[in-house]
This record gives C-alpha cells, sequence and structure tokens, in this order.
C-alpha cells in the first residue's frame, strides 16, 4: 500500500497533543449516548478526527507569536488594521468586516439582502449558507454543471457552474428576484472540486449582463487556487497569490469562514466593494458582532488570521496539503473503496451508498457509515447525504435525497501524520470485509433547520 508520491511536510512538529484510542465497548456505550449523532460524541473520545476542516487548523509558531502581540483595543487596534491590510492585498475588495465566523458572515450578508421568496444561486450552496437563506423565507438554488453529480468523471473542474442555466435562470427571474449571485470555491458540498478560471470569468460576465453582483463563498479559495495553477492552461507559470487576485477580480465581494484556508480556529469576515451595503453592513455587525474594527473576534484572532492568510497561499504549503489529501484517496482506491473522483482540496468523499448498497436511501447510508466507521476505528466523519440535505416534499409527502450520498473524510490543516492516513485505510478495509452486518438509520428527533447537528438516530434491526 505504496502511492508513487508521499507528500512532504513543509514543516517540523513542533507540540503534540495526547489522543486515546478507547475500546470497541467504550464506543458503543458513547454512540448509544449520543443518539447515534457523531456531533455529540466527545472530542476526548475521537481519535482521529475528520469530522471537518473548520476550525481543526494547527496553528504555526509565527500564528502564536502573532498572537502575543495582539491589540486588545475596543476599536481601532493595530491587530485590526493588519488584518484589514492582509485582507486587501490578498482580495482587493474595497471594505473589510471581521466576524466571529463564517456564517456570522453569511447572517449578515443574507440578512440585508435576502427577503420573502428571493433566489440566490450557487454551483451547491453548503449547509450554513442555505440554512441562512432559507430561514429568511429565501430561496437556495444550486446550478452546478452535471459533472458534479459524476462520481467518476475525470473532469478537472466539477465545481464549476452551469453559465447556461445561470443565465435561463437570471432572465426569468430578473434583477429583483436575484439579489446576488454566489460562487462556493471549492465546492464542499460536490466533492470538494475547484472552479476554474473560465467558469469564474463567464459567471461574473453573466452577472454583469443583469446588473446583479456576484460574491464568492471564499473559505477554501487558497485551495480552488492552487488547482488553476495546477489544472488550467496559462496558470501554471503564476503564483497562487496572483491567481487568487485575478479570481476576486470578476466579483463584488465575499464571505469567508477563516477557520479554513487561514488556517485558525475562530474568525471570518466579509469584503466587499458596495459603500452602502457596507454601511448597512457595519450597522448589523455592530448590534451583533461587536464594533466593525473587531467583530466578536479579540486582537490575538485577528493577528492569526493575518499571518494564516499569508502562510495559506505558501504554495510548498499547498503542495503538501492537497498531496496529502490524494494520498489518502489513493490508499482508500487501493483497498477497493469508492470515492468522489478526483479526489478535493481538503477532504476525500467516500461514495456511501455504494459502499453500503444493501441499504435504501431512506435508511441513510452516509450516517450509517460515518456511526459504523466511528465504532470500528474511533474514526470521526462528516455524512453529507439524506440527513444533512434531504427534505420532505410539501405537496406529495415524500422525502427527496440529494443526488449524492456521501461521507466526507476532511483532513484538518497539519495536524496529522502519514501513519494516520495508513490507519484509516485500514480501517475502511477492515469494514468492507463486514459491510453487509451494517445497520440503517432512523430518525427519532430532528431540528427544523440543519437537523444534522442535534438529529437523533437510531439503528434499524
Amino acid at each position: 500500500m505504496s502511492p508513487k508520491k508521499m507528500p512532504l511536510e513543509p514543516f517540523k512538529i513542533k507540540a503534540v497533543e495526547k489522543v486515546k484510542l478507547t475500546t470497541r465497548e467504550e464506543r458503543e456505550k458513547i454512540l448509544q449516548e449520543a443518539g447515534y449523532n457523531i456531533f455529540a460524541v466527545p472530542a476526548e473520545k475521537v481519535f482521529i478526527d475528520l469530522l471537518t476542516d473548520s476550525g481543526t487548523a494547527a496553528m504555526s509558531d509565527q500564528q502564536w507569536a502573532w498572537m502575543i502581540t495582539g491589540d486588545e483595543a475596543y476599536s481601532g487596534s493595530r491587530s485590526y488594521f493588519r488584518f484589514e491590510a492582509t485582507i486587501l492585498e490578498i482580495f482587493g475588495f474595497k471594505h473589510v468586516i471581521p466576524t466571529h465566523q463564517g456564517r456570522a458572515a453569511e447572517r449578515l450578508l443574507f440578512e440585508a439582502v435576502v427577503r420573502e421568496g428571493k433566489h440566490i444561486p450557487n454551483n451547491i450552496h453548503f449547509d450554513t449558507t442555505r440554512a441562512n437563506i432559507e430561514v429568511r423565507g429565501g430561496v437556495a438554488v444550486d446550478l452546478a454543471g452535471e459533472e458534479a453529480y459524476d462520481p467518476d468523471s475525470p473532469a478537472l473542474f466539477k465545481g464549476n457552474m452551469d453559465v447556461g442555466r445561470l443565465e435561463e435562470f437570471l432572465r426569468e427571474k430578473g434583477k429583483e428576484e436575484v439579489p446576488l449571485v454566489m460562487i462556493t470555491v471549492t465546492n464542499n458540498s460536490g466533492g470538494g472540486q475547484p472552479v476554474s478560471m473560465a467558469n469564474i470569468k463567464a459567471v461574473s460576465k453573466i452577472c454583469r449582463k443583469y446588473g446583479i453582483p456576484l460574491f464568492f463563498d471564499a473559505c477554501r479559495f487558497a485551495e480552488n487556487a492552487y488547482f488553476i495553477q495546477q489544472r488550467e492552461s496559462g496558470y501554471q507559470h503564476k503564483s497562487v497569490r496572483e491567481i487568487a487576485r485575478e479570481m476576486f477580480s470578476y466579483a463584488d465581494g465575499a464571505t469567508m469562514s477563516a477557520k479554513k484556508d487561514a488556517l485558525v480556529n475562530i474568525g471570518g469576515f466579509i469584503t466587499l466593494n458596495d459603500d452602502d451595503l457596507a454601511a448597512e453592513l457595519i450597522n448589523r455587525l455592530i448590534i451583533s458582532e461587536g464594533f466593525p474594527t473587531y467583530g466578536g473576534l479579540a486582537g490575538r484572532d485577528l493577528e492569526a488570521i493575518a499571518q494564516g492568510l499569508r502562510e495559506g497561499v505558501e504554495e510548498d504549503y499547498l503542495e503538501y496539503r492537497v498531496g496529502q489529501v490524494n494520498y489518502l484517496a489513493e490508499l482508500l482506491k487501493e483497498e477497493g473503496v469508492p470515492i468522489y473522483q478526483p479526489p478535493g482540496g481538503h477532504a476525500v468523499y467516500v461514495l456511501a451508498d455504494r459502499f453500503l448498497s444493501h441499504l435504501r436511501r431512506e435508511e441513510y447510508p452516509g450516517w450509517a457509515l460515518s456511526v459504523a466507521l466511528y465504532r470500528e476505528a474511533g474514526i470521526r466523519a462528516c455524512e453529507i447525504g439524506g440527513v444533512m440535505f434531504g427534505r420532505r416534499d410539501e405537496e406529495t409527502g415524500q422525502m427527496v435525497f440529494p443526488r449524492l450520498e456521501l461521507l466526507r473524510l476532511a483532513v484538518p490543516r497539519r495536524v496529522y501524520t502519514l501513519s494516520h492516513l495508513h490507519y484509516i485505510a485500514e480501517a475502511f478495509a477492515s469494514l468492507a470485509e463486514k459491510k453487509e452486518s451494517i445497520k440503517g438509520m432512523r430518525i427519532v428527533y430532528q431540528a427544523p433547520y440543519l437537523r444534522h447537528f442535534t438529529v437523533k438516530m437510531e439503528e434499524i434491526s
């Protein structure tokens, strides 16, 4: 089990955190107490945590050093101005508004622009983005290209938006019904796939034609820029930072969870050009998040984000980062595990409905696989399938399931070694030998929004 190219870490380990592998009996009890919800499992009872890459990065010595210099002044801190300068330099928009995390940025933006019945197109909305639109009576519209839903397609930019469908949609709805268009980079709900520069340009041109602002959900912008550099003609000799700046030049703004490509444990921001919208967002920020120069964050958090953004676009880091995910994908393929191809930038996505082909969609194979993986090896991963995105049709009463039933193995940045990745592959190999015995799941409690965070399940005997 030796893929051709092992990723080389461009760092050495300076501090470690002890983890402990529980027994199978302990994990069985933990699952029962958690209502078979992996989110409810205490982190200290997890051996390898692949639940998310959000806020789970290991920060560098430079980030920790900058945190010591954090200026905790309520207004106008020097930490904010360094944070602002870094974002202006990389993103290029006029205004920078800090928030305590990405979904707070989404909430502020959609509070300002979404009204009952308004539509927000995206390639594929992720869970918090969709929820922040729908809770305000808006309609989250997914317009990814058909290749996004084909896990076997070798296409290199499966995160692309279908520009034909977008133009048709905007022509039908018009500016009054569509306050903005979004592109999620990389496309988290669709296999972590990148969006090409050509597609970004085409979407931007259509938005300009109809006078509708274009925003990025930019939490993995650096990984997307790296994929453009590696895969798209004409960009091989440009730096990731140059490519990112060009990406943003075609848009009007962005929201970002800094907990991804900025390599920090908390924080986010909105950056945009529109003066009037920025003023409205700042007013809303003051009510709920804090003064505009801290936005719910400590000065030390602002310093960590500023440094993390600079490190996050370094090309030796990105080569290792994407290489580590690809290495895990190769290990799983060697064990015969069906995965979404090609691997994305931050996670490997297991095709749960293929791995557990004996389970019906109504038995939530993605969720069942997350439970089985924890029971088997103490590994926590995230279902992106029927529990996260399934819904009941109001007219027919029938369940409508998403087209992809995935288990996401999100790899935290600068945290796990190659031996951890081999352990993950070995766990799947063990599950494959007894997968027919893995039971389906049923829901016994659910919340009206983002139900996967608090849902209670039981196994179907």
